[in-house]
């Protein structure tokens, strides 16, 4: 019997979504950042997403609460800011042991009312339940006008690959005090030759070949132009995780254009080159896929 590590996380998440049925009004089910589906605004599309944290897994018992809560919102507004789409609500999902003391769960959710404001987000109620681990679970809802969303997977042989910020160091206290790209992702959502986006939360080794395999092609990467962190390798910039960095795909006639607006809107955040998509096996490329963030080691064999 194959277990969960025979698999690893990408294995295990295709086989269970390959067990589900999209109705009609599905536009886009799982397999991207959001799912997106039919809305009741003419002209605009709803945007579904759900993650969790989990102490031990996404966070160590003795951080601080405030953080906890901002890093359980946050992850999942970076996900829609790479649909190019504007969180709304919010329910929140809380599984913890009897023993977790009342202030130190009244942080959480100061944490998490705090990242939510930020973002015009209203956590709009949820669920406590008792459990061996502190998690919480966060499902929100949005919206984006039907023309802008942007998928994984619409990448093409030959588009530029693109990232923002600087990659790698994360373990050194950015996983909780990230800011997600919101306002970037919805600029990015409408310019042209944008053809495909993702958030960098798994790292550049784990999620580039997500998008290359969702948009059937293959991937270069100049890993000497990887934009890294100060004190970071560009083996850490590669493989660290936990960036929540936008990675893009550009069609290169629109890469110049597109770098000099992004610098006139975005000053201070570099916007790189680091390679291409081209044609080949679907989700392989140049770079040894080592590195990243899997919940489950998924066997070489």
């Amino acid at each position: 019997m194959k277990t969960l590590d025979d698999l690893g996380e990408d294995g295990v998440v295709a086989r269970l979504t390959g067990l589900l049925e999209p109705t009609g009004t599905v536009i886009a089910g799982a397999g991207d950042d959001c799912a997106v589906v039919r809305g009741p605004r003419k002209g605009w599309v709803s945007v579904l997403k759900t993650d969790v944290v989990i102490e031990g897994v996404h966070f160590l018992r003795d951080e601080k609460p405030r953080h906890v809560g901002r890093k359980a919102i946050a992850r999942v507004i970076s996900d829609f800011a790479a649909m190019g789409a504007v969180p709304r609500h919010a329910l929140v999902t809380v599984v913890c042991p009897g023993t977790v003391g009342v202030p130190r769960l009244e942080g959480i959710y100061r944490g998490m009312q705090a990242m939510a404001g930020n973002f015009g987000v209203a956590i709009v109620g949820g669920e406590l339940s008792r459990g061996a681990a502190l998690m919480i679970s966060v499902a929100m809802e949005g919206e984006v006008k039907g023309d802008r969303w942007v998928s994984r997977s619409e990448g093409t042989p030959g588009d530029v690959l693109m990232v923002t910020g600087r990659l790698g160091g994360s373990m050194s206290g950015r996983h909780l005090t990230f800011d997600p790209r919101l306002e970037e992702g919805r600029w990015l959502s409408g310019r042209k030759g944008v053809r495909a986006m993702m958030d960098l939360s798994d790292g550049l080794a784990k999620d580039l070949p997500r998008m290359a395999l969702a948009s059937g092609v293959a991937f270069e990467v100049e890993v000497n132009r990887l934009p890294s962190q100060r004190g970071c390798s560009t083996v850490q910039a590669w493989g660290d995780g936990e960036d929540y960095e936008l990675l893009l795909a550009v069609s290169p006639g629109s890469v110049a254009a597109l770098k000099r607006a992004w610098a006139k809107r975005f000053p201070k955040l570099p916007l790189c080159e680091i390679g291409r998509l081209v044609e080949g096996n679907p989700g392989t490329g140049n770079v040894d896929g080592g590195g990243g963030w899997d919940h489950f080691c998924g066997s070489k064999t």
